[in-house]
């Protein structure tokens, strides 16, 4: 399967290749490139780094293109600009860290370029009200036992096994109540080992996804 490829365009060498690597834990599967800093090990961005970042993240779905800073932007465009096929590669406008998490998440489920843009774009608009599932829904409660509780590969993990079981799902920890097929919204909760969290279904797969949350905290989400 093909899949959206991500090019991270930073000021920063290490930045960008410290989040190609925290996406790659909950996208195991999409090609991320960091292309930070310039050539000589500087601080700025270098076009022709972009560019080759590009060439190797594009496996035939597309590619989009996240940025840190304005000038990094400038960067991003030109290369794309340059293409071969300029229509392969996108630039988006996105908070670099929430909207690299949330364009991986999307790219590992298999999504559309667009889908991924729009992902990435929209980890920066606005909190809007989200639909949980709350009264009458169906619920258990669960105690987190894996290493690094409900955080970045955990949270893609559980958003990406609800994927297409038609069932609102919620996790409550304390007060707080995320929304379980958002992957920045379980990472939200701070949901740590040894937490008991609350998840609550609603919908004609109710059963299922829960179901299907417990059999993930109880193999811990598949960590070693």
């Amino acid at each position: 399967m093909s899949r959206v490829g991500l090019v991270l365009v930073s000021h920063s060498a290490k930045l960008a290749e410290g989040l190609a690597e925290v996406a790659g834990q909950m996208a195991p599967d999409v090609s991320i490139e960091p292309a930070g800093g310039l050539e000589g090990g500087g601080i700025g961005t270098d076009y022709d780094k972009v560019v080759a970042a590009v060439q190797r993240a594009d496996g035939g779905a597309g590619v989009v293109l996240l940025y840190d800073l304005g000038s990094a932007q400038m960067t991003a465009e030109l290369a794309v600009e340059s293409l071969a096929d300029p229509e392969a590669a996108v630039v988006v406008d996105a908070p670099f860290v929430e909207g690299t998490v949330a364009a991986a998440v999307a790219a590992q489920g298999g999504a559309s370029r667009a889908d991924v843009l729009s992902a990435a774009a929209a980890a920066g608009a606005p909190d809007a009200p989200q639909a949980t599932a709350g009264a009458g829904a169906d619920r258990v409660e669960l105690v987190l036992h894996n290493e690094v509780g409900l955080h970045a590969r955990p949270a893609a993990v559980l958003a990406r096994s609800l994927a297409g079981i038609e069932a609102d799902v919620s996790v409550v920890l304390g007060e707080q109540e995320a929304d379980a097929h958002s992957v920045l919204a379980l990472m939200s909760l701070g949901a740590r080992k040894g937490d008991r969290i609350e998840v609550r279904a609603r919908g004609a797969q109710a059963a299922e996804a829960l179901r299907t949350v417990r059999d993930l905290v109880e193999h811990n989400f598949g960590e070693e």
